[in-house]
């Protein structure tokens, strides 16, 4: 079994903004990740109990509450199950630290709790983030946030994007701090030279390749 053939995911869809958290596992060492949980903190151990991963590490791609307001609550549970072992959260990029100091009162605006996060690891690009014999190259690419960050796995053909790039349409940036400019160069100059077979998951809704998206994402005409 290749390296390549061992890489698995499990998607859960979590809080009211519908958000895929995802859970990737190598199939042979049970080694596994669960990257931009949200929130449904019980939902997404539920699914990891299901897939039998034995969860290293938390990551963020960036710092929104719908990415990054179970992270803290997950991280305690894990710990507990794993009687007191280590679980770090690594990620987003340290520019979205503001984001993450922000969380407890962005969940409260929307009537419920959610607990601010501080990562073990910030990532930048050229960082490597690593899941067993897995390795996914880290590129920064702002614009919906200024800390957003994509993971890239070259030998598998797939990238989890984010809020960066969606089936059909890409990450919002009407907030105070968000930069359409920046988002469609982010995307155009490292995302779309990955190759038209590279497969993403995004942060919602289904996801799709980077040829589908050229071929007919109205944002990159």
């Amino acid at each position: 079994m290749s390296d390549t053939t061992r890489l698995r995911g499990a998607i859960v869809p979590v809080t009211p903004f519908q958000q895929n958290c995802a859970i990737l596992w190598d199939e042979a060492s049970q080694v596994g990740m669960v990257v931009d949980p949200g929130g449904d903190v019980d939902r997404i151990l539920a699914a990891i109990d299901q897939t039998g991963a034995r969860i290293e590490r938390i990551v963020l791609t960036h710092g929104h509450l719908d990415h990054a307001g179970g992270a803290a609550q997950l991280r305690d549970e894990l710990q507990q199950r794993a009687g007191g072992a280590t679980v770090p959260i690594e990620g987003p990029d340290r520019r979205d630290q503001f984001l993450l100091d922000g969380i407890a009162e962005q969940a409260a605006a929307y009537g419920f709790q959610a607990r601010n996060v501080t990562p073990d690891r910030w990532m930048q690009e050229g960082d490597t983030l690593t899941l067993g014999p897995h390795q996914f190259d880290v590129l920064h690419c702002p614009g919906h946030t200024p800390g957003s960050l994509v993971f890239v796995n070259q030998a598998a053909r797939f990238a989890l994007v984010g809020d960066v790039l969606f089936q059909g349409s890409v990450g919002r940036t009407d907030f105070p701090y968000g930069d359409h400019a920046a988002l469609i160069d982010a995307i155009k100059t490292k995302l779309l030279p990955l190759g038209d077979d590279m497969s993403f998951l995004c942060g919602h809704g289904p996801g799709s390749t980077i040829g589908a998206e050229k071929a007919s994402n109205p944002f990159l005409r």
